[in-house]
């Protein structure tokens, strides 16, 4: 088997649909199997998996979580679309200063692109799955 290069665009929310676990645990599988999952990138709804204001019950799966730990285990890319994200509140430090709000709540290991990154990957990846 021929490892390939992968990138995965979520577009489900972190909560409320069962897409965004889907993107996980298809991410986890396929790194498991010796594939290399270079970036996720999250548009619409999915940016929200990259807010750092999640807390979710003690109980239940901290998938916000999950994905930072993915980004530092395995050196994945985690990217919110900036326009999706800043019409859902979720901003980078650099978004909050250059737009004059408060306080940013983009989540660590998690950066804002532009859909020219997903462009990119697009051109640069084995597979682009959508989620």
């Amino acid at each position: 088997m021929t490892p390939l290069t992968y990138t995965l665009v979520v577009n489900g929310p972190l909560y409320g649909s069962q897409s965004a676990r889907s993107a996980y645990q298809f991410a986890r599988a396929l790194i498991q199997k010796g594939h290399t999952l270079v970036s996720v990138f999250f548009y619409q709804d999915g940016v929200t998996n990259g807010t750092a204001l999640s807390v979710p019950a003690n109980d239940e799966f901290d998938l916000a979580k999950a994905w930072q730990s993915l980004a530092v285990e395995h050196h994945v890319r985690l990217e919110t679309c900036v326009a999706a994200a800043l019409r859902r509140g979720i901003l980078s430090e650099e978004e909050a200063s250059q737009h004059n709000v408060f306080k940013d709540n983009l989540a660590g290991e998690f950066v804002q692109a532009g859909l020219g990154s997903l462009a990119e990957a697009m051109l640069t990846q084995d597979r682009v799955i959508q989620f």
